[in-house]
């Protein structure tokens, strides 16, 4: 009886996960003018309306048939939305607005597909078969988490679609200004434990979280903050993008192909030089992180004398403690709360480097989670013990390609859920549209 009650009780924490989930992608496409939803704000990725139909396919083909026995009513709309495409990988999409179905047609197939998945959950959750490939609530977690990832897809393409073409929602004041200097933090060396235990009790994780392993970090130096815009600018003012010894043989390829001279989300009037943020264009915040793609944050840390942390270093510098203990936050052990730092939709844009004092690590270091995901220097690559999803073989496998960097921490649009010590996200050094910013370290 007491089983029966918490998987009920399982059950509808999930589906309310799952709504809250729904309700804020559907606020997404909301602030899109509806004559712009057929647009690609980015050239790599898919149009707007694509991800419209996705998010539902995704959901519909991951349930329907292996845990619920559903049979398809538009297979067609199901294969057409099902995959997305790597930001950076094999040429440009051609595809024009008019190869795509009408947009009726599309929310029509998403309401379908929500009220049929919504009837059969809303039952319960079905027994799992012993030779079935994942438990019914991993594959909603997994449903869950995919669509709060593309939230914060979503947000950073609508980012660079024009200011007209978006419906500008009320806005909060974010915290005050707070100028921070930089200061490099000593890290003793010691243990810094990667990824998640296989069957660790209440935890979910992606196939690349897996398998818990400890790596012994040696000591270093690290920056308590985030690399902020004022700190860039000098690296931009000093010539850093033409300096050739600064960039490697890939990245000074990129950024000439493609004239790169400054950040990405930066914009320059006469000698001034602004921010565009999702719905505004503002006078460059000195304070803010600045947000550049891998290769930028690599010539930075070279022209510093310095370079981006690996993957245990950043680690060891976020959870370890001078004890030796190491948390599940870098504040401790409590959930993730607003004084913590800026993440979970709480804000559109960064904030100040220092605004969130109580989210510092044992060892002093600040903003490492939200306010933009930190790049490092590590490969992507699986953990000793990886398997891939059964159901989903491609999430992670199909980026162990020597390509891809591991990203930690989190950005404003980044859920809750995956602010998890074990989360690990991944971009190609190349790809600038990203809410990415970066500390350095010394040795």
């Amino acid at each position: 009886m007491l089983a029966a009650s918490r998987e009920v009780e399982l059950c509808e924490a999930l589906l309310r996960r799952v709504h809250q989930a729904r309700a804020n992608t559907d606020h997404l496409f909301d602030l899109v003018r509806p004559d712009s939803l057929y647009e690609r704000p980015i050239a790599e990725r898919h149009r707007i309306v694509f991800y419209i139909g996705h998010l539902e396919a995704f959901d519909w083909n991951l349930l329907r048939e292996r845990v619920l026995g559903l049979r398809a009513f538009h297979p067609e709309f199901d294969h057409l939305f099902a995959f997305g495409i790597d930001p950076v990988g094999g040429g440009l999409p051609a595809d024009q607005p008019q190869d795509w179905p009408a947009l009726d047609q599309v929310r029509q197939y998403v309401e379908r597909a929500r009220q049929t998945l919504d009837r059969a959950l809303g039952a319960g959750l079905p027994e799992t078969q012993d030779d079935a490939e994942a438990s019914t609530s991993l594959l909603l977690q997994v449903a869950i988490e995919h669509r709060l990832m593309h939230a914060e897809t979503l947000a950073y393409m609508l980012h660079q679609l024009p200011l007209d073409r978006k419906l500008r929602p009320q806005l909060s004041p974010g915290p005050p200004p707070r100028p921070v200097q930089p200061v490099l933090l000593d890290i003793p060396s010691g243990r810094a434990t990667l990824g998640l235990g296989r069957g660790a009790s209440g935890s979910f994780g992606w196939d690349n979280e897996f398998e818990q392993h400890t790596a012994e970090v040696p000591a270093f130096a690290i920056d308590k903050y985030k690399v902020t815009n004022a700190q860039y600018l000098e690296f931009l003012a000093a010539g850093g993008y033409d300096d050739r010894s600064l960039w490697s043989r890939e990245a000074w390829a990129w950024k000439t192909d493609r004239n790169i001279t400054h950040p990405g989300f930066w914009r320059r009037r006469g000698e001034a030089w602004y921010l565009r943020t999702m719905f505004d264009e503002i006078p460059l915040p000195p304070d803010w992180p600045v947000y550049v793609s891998q290769a930028e944050a690599s010539a930075y840390a070279r022209w510093a004398g310095k370079s981006l942390p690996s993957e245990a270093e950043w680690h060891r510098a976020a959870y370890g403690t001078p004890e030796g203990a190491e948390r599940p936050y870098p504040w401790g052990r409590e959930a993730p709360d607003p004084r913590h730092g800026n993440f979970d939709f709480q804000r559109w844009d960064p904030a100040s480097v220092g605004a969130f004092p109580d989210g510092q690590s044992a060892f002093g270091a600040a903003d490492l989670v939200g306010n933009g995901w930190e790049w490092t220097s590590t490969l992507f690559a699986p953990f000793p013990g990886f398997k891939a999803f059964p159901f989903y073989r491609g999430y992670s496998a199909d980026f162990f390609d020597g390509k891809h960097f591991v990203m930690k921490g989190g950005s404003p649009r980044t859920g809750a859920s995956m602010l998890r010590r074990s989360f690990r996200n991944w971009f190609q050094p190349h790809y600038p549209h990203v809410y990415a910013g970066f500390r350095c370290v010394s040795h």
